[in-house]
């Protein structure tokens, strides 16, 4: 039958400062995969990642129909050094594309958090704009016009495993409303356009400070962001990678500034939010 398509699915940040496991935004980077029937199982990529049934798009494409007759051709521009939602873009193409090759019309959102194990990313990357996760629901809204936003991706990676033991399983009362005030900052901006606003939602008492031994110089370059012109910064999922919030008008020159500042350990990328989630195309 040589059923066949091809799926691409953006990168996304998660948590977005005070918003953990809850928040998450889709980024114009991408990864894209045809899936072809050839009566043959393969996958074939230039990527360091696995070509057997252990590979995560095939495990998203596995979850709805078997992938035995299928070969899996990958291509990627996001960075695998970590918090840029690389596992749930693969997750995301492997069930949008058996969906689509099969017309299943199968909950993707609720497949995926099951095999991710959390909503935030797979909705960025699913439907694309801000994602709101809540009771296995996501909301979405686009990103503000006049927000850009910069990556600082260091070479280091940071295991998202190493990530998650760090926190604690209670916090303070007082850090619990710190974030609630500044998670409703931040979505009040966001939904106005008021990059004011968005600028004092992005603190954070919850993961970021509790997870700062891990990636020492992002949490600087967090500390930092304000001083170098830009809205405010937040370390992306479990990190080490930082997304730096910035208006149209400052974008570049903060982007001169963080070259200076990441010279010899990260590098940097101007990325702007994007509405597009995964789309399949025949």
């Amino acid at each position: 039958m040589n059923r066949r398509r091809t799926v691409r699915v953006p990168a996304s940040s998660a948590n977005l400062g005070p918003g953990f496991d809850v928040m998450g935004a889709a980024l114009d980077l991408h990864l894209e995969v045809d899936v072809v029937e050839t009566g043959r199982f393969a996958v074939h990529t230039d990527l360091r990642i696995a070509r057997d049934k252990r590979n995560l798009i095939v495990r998203g494409f596995a979850a709805l129909a078997p992938p035995d007759d299928f070969e899996f051709t990958i291509r990627s521009d996001i960075p695998l050094s970590g918090g840029l939602g690389t596992s749930a873009a693969a997750i995301v193409a492997g069930l949008v594309a058996a969906d689509s090759i099969f017309e299943l019309g199968a909950d993707v959102l609720a497949q995926a958090t099951e095999i991710e194990g959390h909503p935030d990313n797979v909705a960025a990357a699913l439907l694309g704009g801000f994602v709101l996760c809540v009771d296995g629901h996501a909301e979405r809204f686009e990103p503000p016009s006049g927000l850009e936003c910069l990556l600082v991706v260091p070479s280091q990676a940071v295991r998202t495993s190493k990530a998650r033991e760090a926190l604690p399983s209670r916090i303070p009362m007082s850090d619990a409303v710190f974030n609630v005030a500044h998670a409703s900052l931040l979505v009040l901006g966001l939904a106005r356009g008021d990059l004011a606003l968005v600028s004092r939602g992005l603190g954070d008492r919850l993961h970021q400070p509790r997870r700062a031994h891990l990636y020492p110089r992002s949490w600087e370059l967090v500390q930092q962001a304000r001083d170098l012109g830009a809205l405010g910064a937040t370390i992306s999922g479990a990190g080490p990678t930082v997304l730096v919030w910035c208006d149209m008008e400052s974008s570049g020159a903060v982007a001169q500034r963080l070259h200076e500042h990441a010279d010899g350990w990260a590098q940097v990328l101007r990325v702007p939010f994007t509405g597009q989630g995964a789309e399949a195309r025949f």
